[in-house]
């Protein structure tokens, strides 16, 4: 069973709900009605922070559950916390400052790499000695 991977999943998913939750509560702090997604930099901000989370978990997702099956149940779960605290500095900092979402990028697109390419390399290596 991959118990840790699921409770990672859904931590990952609660992340998700939750700057779903921060968009809303933005656009009632900045005046934003629905469906416009521009007129406050702020607001913006709020906005790419959720969409980008959305655009990265179907890369983030099926690598970590590839990886837990093929490889280790918990080291993908290790590695996918380290996702969700990328992605939480990317989302403190980007609140902040476009400029500040570097760190927390770049520490998440990692964890996705490495997840990815680990259960590409577990799957082509169980291919090749089967």
């Amino acid at each position: 069973m991959l118990h840790f991977t699921a409770l990672v999943t859904c931590l990952a998913i609660a992340l998700y709900f939750f700057t779903s939750i921060q968009v809303s509560k933005a656009r009632q702090a900045f005046g934003i009605k629905a469906p416009a997604i521009t007129g406050n930099p702020d607001f913006e901000r709020v906005f790419r922070v959720q969409m980008n989370t959305l655009e990265w978990m179907p890369i983030f997702l099926p690598s970590l559950w590839l990886f837990a099956i093929y490889i280790s149940d918990p080291i993908a779960a290790i590695i996918g916390v380290v996702w969700i605290a990328g992605r939480i500095l990317y989302m403190t900092g980007y609140s902040q400052a476009a400029d500040k979402r570097g760190r927390g990028f770049g520490i998440q697109a990692m964890a996705a790499i490495i997840l990815w390419l680990g259960a590409l390399g577990a799957i082509v290596w169980r291919l090749i000695h089967a």
